[in-house]
């Protein structure tokens, strides 16, 4: 289990916490496993109701780890790690709820698509960046975002890279309510008592209805993961991670 992922169960909800603050909760290889594996125990699990997504104050996440980005990019092999979490997302059985507060980047904007219900704070901007970095989306988010933004809403966001505000997410549909940051968690803990009071049968099957068929998420995610691993090892991604990284150094 990594350090930087903590579970706690409440009753019947099981909370997921990305916390790696110093990195604005970039997440590694090893926070992708723990995230996997706390999503598939608490599915199989039935005391867990639901899941609730969490980061820290200021940061859901600042999406994944450059450092994992650059050993894959300068020609190593990327894991099993991230694919597994991305799976688990997208098959979760029990509903999922989070909680953004701040910094909402890259998979920071995309694990939400997978949510059921999401609370942000005025102060979050969910971005992504992937095209900058010569990179293309991911966790399915090609597929879920036209259907859940409209297309031209999902370009801006995925092609074009633009910030959506908190209230700009709401109106388009991408989040479910905009509340306070001393507000946020309690709001999600509260929605998420409140869907684990509903007769969880009936509950499973109005949401797989509303889900519909996981098969065409999963197989997205894999088309993605595909176009992901090249680009990965092109010019295009080595450069803008290069560039990256020395405007980091300068700043």
């Amino acid at each position: 289990m990594s350090e930087h992922i903590e579970i706690e169960r409440r009753g019947p909800v099981q909370a997921i916490r990305m916390n790696r603050p110093d990195k604005k909760n970039a997440i590694t290889r090893s926070m992708y496993a723990a995230m996997a594996r706390a999503l598939t125990e608490g599915d199989a699990d039935p005391a867990v109701r639901v899941h609730v997504l969490l980061g820290v104050p200021g940061a859901f996440s600042s999406g994944n780890d450059l450092q994992d980005f650059m050993a894959v990019a300068m020609g190593g092999n990327g894991g099993m790690e991230v694919y597994d979490f991305l799976i688990a997302l997208a098959q979760s059985q029990k509903p999922l709820v989070s909680a953004v507060d701040g910094v909402a980047v890259g998979i920071g904007t995309t694990i939400n698509l997978h949510c059921d219900l999401t609370f942000a704070t005025p102060r979050t901007e969910f971005r992504t960046p992937f095209v900058d970095l010569g990179l293309v989306p991911e966790a399915g988010s090609s597929l879920l975002a036209p259907a859940v933004l409209g297309r031209q809403q999902a370009f801006a966001l995925l092609g074009l890279g633009e910030g959506f505000s908190a209230e700009r997410a709401r109106a388009a549909g991408l989040i479910y309510a905009v509340v306070g940051e001393d507000e946020v968690e309690a709001a999600a803990f509260a929605a998420a008592d409140a869907i684990a009071a509903k007769p969880p049968e009936a509950l499973k099957i109005a949401r797989d209805l509303m889900r519909g068929s996981r098969e065409q998420v999963v197989a997205r995610i894999k088309e993605e993961g595909t176009h992901f691993r090249a680009r990965l090892k092109s010019d295009e991604a080595r450069a803008a991670f290069v560039a990256f990284m020395n405007r980091k150094k300068a700043g």
